[in-house]
């Protein structure tokens, strides 16, 4: 993704944080059942600390943003600003009304948001109550080392999903599916999430069609492929697990990707109403 000359949105609070430490193996895992748990939060959402403890003493020690660190915070304030950009016309062209963005958060190690504790283990969220997006910024490896989606454009489609989520506050979708999960079995409640994520993933190939532009050879494979590696299917397979449809929250592979291309080949906000297919 070519972002050279792009400015940085102001919109990036960042925030020293708190790193687990101590010895032993993690909850008695290995190493690759380690990284199955991990990979389970960074991507449904769950916190999956308590998995992770007992293993040895942990401690909680400060974590000054590293100059690794400093260079994800550069690239998730110009990915953020195109988002700015894309989302202040579309709803100014597409919906008729003024866009106000988000803040995104990016912290090393933990932090707090409105929602509660966020930490590696959690993964990348928006949190409506106080409208921000929160960021690791060790989730970068971990998208591209352990989860085999590597790229900037796969990096940059998971910062547009979550400002996507954003997008679905402001239009007032979130507070209607949140009124309706709570109401719902925890079956239903699943599947009304799913409709969420995929309008998201949707949204977010909205973004991509917008900002065409700034894409390199092989920056929308990057952006699929990350899709097709955060599906629950794929997830659930690679914690060693059958896939559970019922206890999906995002989204096979399939459907993500499905969704996020159609979003950039129509770039019109109507064509991602998931609520309202038949099939997703």
């Amino acid at each position: 993704m070519r972002l050279r000359g792009i400015r940085r949105s102001k919109n990036v609070e960042v925030r020293g944080g708190g790193r687990r430490s101590g010895g032993g193996r993690a909850g008695g895992l290995g190493l690759v059942g380690v990284l199955a748990v991990l990979a389970i939060g960074y991507f449904t959402g769950i916190d999956v600390t308590p998995l992770l403890g007992g293993g040895g003493t942990q401690t909680q020690q400060a974590a000054p943003v590293s100059q690794a660190d400093g260079q994800a915070t550069q690239f998730s304030a110009q990915v953020l600003a195109t988002t700015e950009d894309v989302w202040s016309q579309i709803f100014s062209e597409q919906l008729g009304r003024q866009y106000v963005p988000p803040r995104l958060v990016v912290f090393s190690g933990a932090t707090q948001s409105a929602c509660g504790g966020a930490s590696g283990a959690s993964g990348p969220f928006y949190c409506p109550a106080d409208q921000k997006a929160y960021l690791d910024t060790q989730f970068f490896d971990m998208l591209a080392r352990r989860m085999g989606a590597d790229g900037d454009f796969a990096a940059a489609y998971v910062i547009a999903h979550e400002v996507a989520h954003h997008v679905q506050n402001q239009l007032g979708i979130l507070p209607k599916v949140d009124a309706l999960r709570r109401q719902s079995s925890k079956a239903e409640a699943n599947a009304l999430t799913v409709r969420l994520e995929l309008m998201a993933d949707c949204l977010s190939g909205i973004w991509a069609q917008n900002v065409k532009g700034l894409m390199e050879r092989g920056d929308l494979d990057e952006a699929l492929n990350a899709a097709r590696k955060i599906g629950d299917d794929y997830l659930q397979m690679q914690a060693g697990r059958a896939p559970q449809p019922h206890t999906f929250t995002h989204g096979t592979s399939a459907q993500r990707a499905g969704w996020f291309q159609r979003g950039y080949d129509s770039g019109q906000v109507g064509q991602c109403d998931t609520f309202a297919a038949e099939r997703l």
